[in-house]
């Protein structure tokens, strides 16, 4: 998946740029992740109008794990540390999302409830 291939990228960076004061980084371990739960979402329910709990509960699920998992592998990365508050984020950011995409989903109406 091209999606976590660049958070694994990124977090290969040894020295990583640093981000403007207005941006926070668990600001945008939020958002990454928040993306990443979103499209294995959409993976696994195929279409956006088949989302369940369950695909909802396995998009965030696998998400945190690639967010652990991506912790673990900074270890290994010069300069660069696990943190808990960066998971934590990223569990957030996708727990949001797909919250989020639940609603809409839920609300939105069906292909056979659109009158042309």
């Amino acid at each position: 998946m091209v999606y976590a291939a660049v958070i694994f990228i990124g977090s290969s960076i040894s020295q990583p740029p640093g981000l403007p004061e207005i941006v926070s980084d668990k600001g945008v371990h939020g958002s990454l992740y928040a993306g990443l739960a979103l499209v294995l979402l959409r993976a696994l329910a195929r279409r956006w109008d088949r989302v369940t709990l369950f695909t909802a509960a396995a998009a965030v699920v696998l998400a945190t794990l690639y967010g652990a998992s991506d912790e673990y592998h900074q270890s290994f990365v010069p300069g660069r540390t696990p943190d808990v508050d960066d998971l934590r984020a990223d569990a957030i950011g996708a727990t949001v999302a797909v919250s989020l995409a639940c609603l809409v989903a839920r609300f939105r109406p069906r292909r056979s409830d659109v009158r042309l």
